[in-house]
């Protein structure tokens, strides 16, 4: 990890991650006096220097809602959430050893099962969507050290987590809160020997352009590697095996298509357990088959059993906590 004042090693991280794990659940705190509902989404791009690393902010903040519960779900980014008014609190970690927690600050690694928070009607933060071959340069250490885990980001980032929440919680705007993270952030990024080598990141890019449905075959022979040494050095660098990381990327390209309809078409949405897209009314319809061969699925059954494993529900079901959420890329994802 990085070195130098305020920071950690990777043991340190290690025990971070093993005190989270004995720390018990975390109860919802009271309920207030009823309050004005607040509901704030605000997302762009990072500066432009920093895109290489990280492929958006997204600032949230709501208040007086209904309690909810909300999916954590596999995405090919690494998570990184400071929040703003309270903490970010987890039912569930990918790594099911992991007990639930009270987050102020949170960084996970790459997943292929679902995570799961709630909130008791108010929840406020900004999360990073980083990308995995850019962690050596902005965290200090490859991606693979954080997969399936969450540990607070002081025991990666140190000490320049307190300034950078200090610095968005006295800005006034989302616009302002996002410069704050541009001045800190182009700070910690470190050039020399972090980038990762030059097959790896070809293979990388051959997934995410593929859109997860490159052959691992096809990715060995490109890079010269075994399929065996292909695979041990995305541990190291993405946290998840190129089998792995490809039914990832399909994934969120699926579901992100799947909820992006409902949002096109308010209204005629699906409800649980039709087997149907989110279109069942007026306009274009998406159906399950049909989204299936659009994303390089075998069939409908085919991305329903890959729902089942990442999401831990069916389409159906996904979608209709979607509904709920009314969010394609909300809080936090």
């Amino acid at each position: 990890m990085r070195g130098g004042s305020g920071s950690t090693t990777a043991s340190g991280s290690a025990a971070a991650a093993g005190n989270l794990r004995a720390a018990g659940p975390a109860d919802l705190r009271a309920a207030g006096p009823p309050e004005e509902p607040v509901d704030e989404h605000c997302r762009r791009a990072p500066a432009e220097p920093l895109r290489r690393y990280i492929a958006w902010y997204a600032g949230y903040r709501q208040r007086g809602l209904a309690p909810a519960r909300h999916r954590g779900l596999p995405s090919p980014f690494l998570t990184l959430i400071f929040t703003l008014d309270e903490p970010l609190v987890m039912l569930a970690h990918p790594d099911a050893g992991q007990p639930p927690g009270e987050f102020a600050t949170l960084l996970g690694g790459l997943h292929s099962t679902p995570a799961l928070m709630i909130h008791d009607g108010a929840q406020s933060g900004i999360q990073l969507a980083v990308r995995p071959l850019g962690a050596r340069a902005l965290l200090g250490l490859p991606a693979g050290e954080l997969a399936d885990i969450d540990v607070p980001a002081e025991a990666v980032l140190g000490g320049v987590c307190a300034e950078l929440r200090a610095r968005v919680a006295a800005a006034t705007c989302w616009r302002e809160r996002f410069a704050v993270l541009d001045d800190i952030l182009l700070r910690l990024i470190r050039v020399d020997g972090a980038a990762p080598c030059a097959e790896m990141a070809w293979a990388w890019r051959q997934l995410l352009e593929s859109r997860g449905t490159s052959r691992v075959s096809d990715l060995a022979a490109g890079t010269g590697w075994s399929s065996r040494h292909l695979a041990n050095r995305f541990r190291t660098e993405i946290g998840l095996t190129p089998k792995a990381a490809a039914r990832v990327i399909r994934f969120h390209r699926t579901r992100r298509l799947l909820t992006s309809q409902f949002t096109a078409e308010p209204g005629t949405g699906a409800g649980p357990g039709t087997g149907a897209g989110p279109g069942t009314g007026a306009g274009p319809e998406l159906r399950l088959a049909d989204l299936a061969a659009t994303c390089g699925y075998f069939d409908q059954a085919h991305l329903a059993r890959e729902f089942r494993a990442l999401a831990g529900c069916p389409p159906s079901q996904l979608l209709a906590e979607f509904r709920n959420v009314q969010a394609a890329d909300g809080p936090p994802a």
